[in-house]
């Protein structure tokens, strides 16, 4: 035969996942740290990889990690889950909770990657969008819960793109108004200096999703964690793939985690950057930035000479990267419309994003 039958039905109209990664400067579109591990724990890390027997299977459920995961939390190893980045969690979590006829609470703008899992898995997705300014509509969402039909929702807190964390009074009220699986997304929470982990012990519908890949620099391993009870831990253990971590990535994860307090200046370097950046942006005429708890600003353009905000914000992208400066690109996404994201970077990458801008604006 010549032909292949269609795929899977669930696949018509998605467009694969591309964060559009592209050479420049200053990768300021990512999130990622704009600095590599500390040389010291580089070194461990060699120590730990020398020692590893690449010809055996790694421990399919990465327990060395889990357990340092756990104790570093107040859990148990059963309460923590680690997956190859928090994307194969995520993942995880549509095929345990999703599927079809069930749903899937999303709040829209944020991650996309959450309604698209859903859809793969064959998973209702019910949108309660957020507010003008990107908070959440704590009353609709409370209210939608109510008529009991969602199965899962994740709130991400700081909000991917927004910035800003979600109240934890919200999230304690929605753990209490529901059975739905709440997943709280903190894979930024190490720059926000809040969680949720306090609800967990009550609360046996939490999970928390955390990763290493940016506040511990590691966006080039792959290594996520859940932090859940171990009712829910071990029904996302029945979908995890078989040895999704690998003996490398693990090895690495417990040289970084046994060192994380070495990553702490970074944190501090980018928190007081991301404070320094915001109000430069805020200085500047047609320009007006979200307050951010995560390691990245949101910002809107207004529009210029005529155009649209979005059709200045997307020249304003291109100006960027002609200058060799790349941010992530928001700006005909729904609800974003006229929106580039920044991340923070060290502080000349930050300084050449800010003068790009300003003469941006100047011919604009």
């Amino acid at each position: 035969m010549d032909t292949v039958r269609a795929a899977a039905p669930q696949l018509a109209g998605l467009v694969p996942y591309d964060p559009k990664y592209l050479p420049a400067e200053a990768l300021l579109s990512a999130n990622e740290s704009p600095t590599d591990i500390p040389p010291a724990v580089r070194e461990q890390v060699r120590a730990a990889l020398a020692q590893l027997e690449l010809n055996r299977y790694p421990d399919p459920l990465a327990n060395g990690l889990r357990d340092a995961i756990a104790a570093a939390n107040g859990l148990r190893r059963e309460q923590v889950l680690v997956g190859n980045g928090g994307d194969e969690l995520l993942f995880d979590l549509a095929l345990a909770w999703g599927g079809p006829g069930r749903a899937f609470l999303n709040l829209p703008p944020t991650f996309s990657v959450y309604a698209a899992n859903a859809r793969l898995t064959g998973t209702r997705v019910v949108d309660v969008a957020r507010t003008a300014g990107y908070a959440i509509d704590e009353e609709a969402v409370l209210a939608r819960v109510a008529r009991g039909d969602i199965d899962f929702v994740v709130v991400t807190s700081p909000n991917n793109p927004t910035g800003s964390c979600a109240p934890l009074g919200f999230i304690e009220r929605l753990l209490q108004a529901t059975d739905a699986l709440v997943v709280v997304d903190e894979a930024y929470c190490e720059f926000a200096g809040a969680t949720a982990l306090p609800l967990l012990e009550a609360h046996e519908n939490l999970a928390l999703l955390r990763t290493f890949s940016k506040a511990y620099a590691l966006a080039g391993v792959r290594l996520g964690y859940i932090l859940a009870h171990e009712g829910v831990v071990s029904e996302l253990a029945k979908v995890r793939q078989p040895y999704s971590v690998d003996a490398v990535s693990q090895a690495i994860g417990r040289v970084v985690f046994e060192n994380r307090a070495a990553f702490q200046p970074a944190i501090d370097a980018i928190v007081a950057e991301r404070g320094r950046v915001t109000a430069a942006l805020a200085a500047m005429d047609g320009v007006g930035p979200y307050p951010s708890d995560a390691n990245w600003v949101l910002f809107r353009l207004e529009g210029a000479g005529g155009a649209t905000a979005a059709a200045t914000a997307a020249a304003a992208w291109e100006y960027l990267y002609d200058q060799g400066v790349l941010v992530r690109d928001f700006s005909s996404a729904f609800m974003l419309e006229g929106c580039l994201r920044a991340t923070i970077g060290t502080s000349e990458q930050n300084d050449a994003l800010l003068a790009a801008l300003e003469r941006f604006l100047e011919s604009a």
